[in-house]
């Protein structure tokens, strides 16, 4: 017994005349009555009573009749539920995100432009730091993670930069270097070689790697090592501390609104290599499901530029 069998059946039965329902179902009547036949043949009764006006209903019929439409509406309604998780209509999407990252603009831009273009599928949320991220995409505990640098690389996942944003660096309020500095003239712009006495505040080795190697480079480029107060888990944390008076930091400029009343975000002018804080998508490189293909297709558009790799 086939599908079409039933859809045959249930057309025969609704218009109760074999030519009409052949009409309907683009066919010749005889082949028709012929499935309907090989149908009885199988079932081993009778669908319907043929007279000259057309066809009744057996008893049998009867209740064949209604589980063949339920039958097919199943099937249908398997079929769109389906068709909508594979063009990742419908599903669900774990987000991971880095406090640091979360904080830029685009990152809530683009999940709630993929929950209003997307609303059958559920998404979850979880914050962690970029290495428990990373952890996470790999046992597949999460989707996609939305981070600054790599942490760490493996064969199961793949790493997509959505930008590059200046890193700035941050002192407290009345700081020395701030002296004759005036608000209305912009943000200050200071020398990296002008920071080898101060006290630093950093997100850990390994919570942000890459950009903490940046800085270490950069500053014994500048002819000095940095001198390491804390290490934070967090880039808010930093913030917090420079507003403390703990220490300087260096953010990404996108937290430029953080304790600015307390904290002054300054130009740095001369670093080597630049000081850059990128944001990246990190998501499983084999067989990404539907939900998160449109999720990387969306960040790409609302990023403005082409993911690489």
């Amino acid at each position: 017994m086939e599908l079409r069998h039933l859809r045959y059946f249930v057309m025969v039965a609704e218009e109760r005349h074999f030519t009409r329902a052949a009409a309907r179902l683009n066919m010749q009547q005889p082949p028709l009555s012929q499935q309907i036949r090989a149908l009885e043949d199988e079932l081993g009764f009778e669908l319907f009573k043929r007279h000259p006006k057309g066809v009744d209903l057996t008893a049998g019929g009867q209740v064949f009749l209604q589980e063949a439409q339920d039958i097919l509406a199943r099937v249908k309604e398997g079929s769109l539920k389906a068709s909508r998780a594979a063009h990742g209509i419908e599903g669900h999407l774990t987000i991971g995100f880095t406090s640091s990252a979360a904080a830029h603009p685009l990152i809530p831009r683009i999940i709630r432009a993929y929950r209003e273009r997307f609303p059958g599928v559920a998404v979850s949320l979880r914050e962690g730091s970029a290495q428990q991220l990373t952890e996470s995409a790999i046992d597949g505990s999460v989707d996609v993670g939305i981070l600054r640098a790599p942490v760490s690389r493996h064969q199961s996942i793949a790493f997509y930069r959505l930008l590059n944003e200046e890193m700035l660096l941050t002192l407290p309020v009345g700081h020395r270097l701030l002296t004759g500095h005036q608000a209305d003239q912009g943000p200050p712009v200071i020398s990296l070689l002008d920071l080898a006495e101060e006290q630093f505040i950093l997100v850990r080795r390994p919570g942000a790697p890459g950009m903490y190697a940046n800085l270490i480079k950069a500053c014994l480029n500048a002819g000095f090592n940095p001198k390491v107060a804390f290490e934070v888990e967090r880039m808010l944390t930093n913030v917090s501390l420079v507003a403390a008076g703990a220490g300087i930091s260096i953010v990404p400029g996108s937290m430029r609104d953080v304790h600015k009343e307390s904290v002054v975000y300054c130009r740095i002018a001369d670093a080597k290599p630049r000081l850059h804080a990128p944001i990246t998508l990190v998501c499983p490189s084999f067989n990404p499901q539907p939900p998160l293909r449109n999720f990387v297709a969306l960040s790409q558009e609302l990023s403005g530029r082409r993911i690489t790799q």
